[in-house]
């Protein structure tokens, strides 16, 4: 099947959208096999919802391997929930760390280090580690401007990404959690909206889960961040 972008997608129903990934999903496991394919799940809103997508595609099962980049200095709120619903839902869950590079460097004091070091080398190094052929992730052509132009497979150094969910809208996103009752992190409730490490993500005073300001390690290098291999 050849699956082809159409941004017109992003304007239709939401039961359009989800077939839509529905059908990206099924390439991705027809093209790689449920060995070879690796869900990339932050905890997020975004990935959260991915993952009820393939539980929806796989009659409640969840039949590859969930890849969590845990930088160590997340928000206690998202252990909780990344934990919570690895019982809850039992992932395949794959948690990626570096150790070393952590005590080595400050956070807070260079984002961009911090995020290419905690972040993309961990993933990059795991993607080799794992064998994983195709790299499933939960972005959206509207979240940023180095995402517009995504495609659903996107090819990389040594793997594929494949991208299900680009067409879908922050809206539909809150759509599809209150219809379908999925879990989310509770941080979203107190005005975050994007959720990244603790020393560079603040809510915004407007609050509520649809509003809040988005993660600075997010906004201000995604660009060169995605050049070397993040999402």
């Amino acid at each position: 099947m050849e699956i082809k972008e159409d941004k017109s997608v992003a304007f239709q129903p939401l039961e359009r959208k989800i077939q839509k990934s529905i059908d990206v999903i099924l390439e991705a496991e027809r093209m790689f096999g449920k060995d070879g394919v690796g869900i990339a799940w932050t905890g997020g809103k975004d990935s959260t919802t991915l993952l009820h997508l393939v539980k929806s595609v796989y009659e409640g099962n969840l039949p590859f391997r969930i890849i969590n980049i845990d930088t160590s200095v997340k928000f206690k709120e998202i252990y909780d929930f990344r934990d919570r619903m690895a019982m809850e839902w039992d992932l395949k869950l794959v948690i990626l760390k570096d150790e070393d590079a952590r005590k080595v460097i400050e956070s807070s004091r260079n984002p961009g280090e911090c995020c290419y070091l905690l972040k993309t080398k961990v993933l990059n190094d795991g993607i080799k580690r794992y064998g994983i052929k195709a790299l499933m992730t939960g972005i959206r052509w509207d979240e940023q401007i180095a995402r517009a132009n995504e495609k659903y497979f996107s090819g990389r150094e040594d793997h594929i990404r494949v991208n299900p969910m680009l067409h879908f809208m922050e809206k539909d996103i809150w759509e599809y959690i209150r219809k379908k009752n999925v879990p989310y992190c509770e941080l979203y409730d107190k005005g975050y909206r994007s959720l990244g490490c603790a020393p560079c993500t603040e809510p915004d005073s407007s609050g509520g889960p649809e509003r809040g300001g988005r993660a600075l390690d997010k906004e201000e290098i995604m660009e060169n961040l995605r050049n070397l291999g993040y999402f």
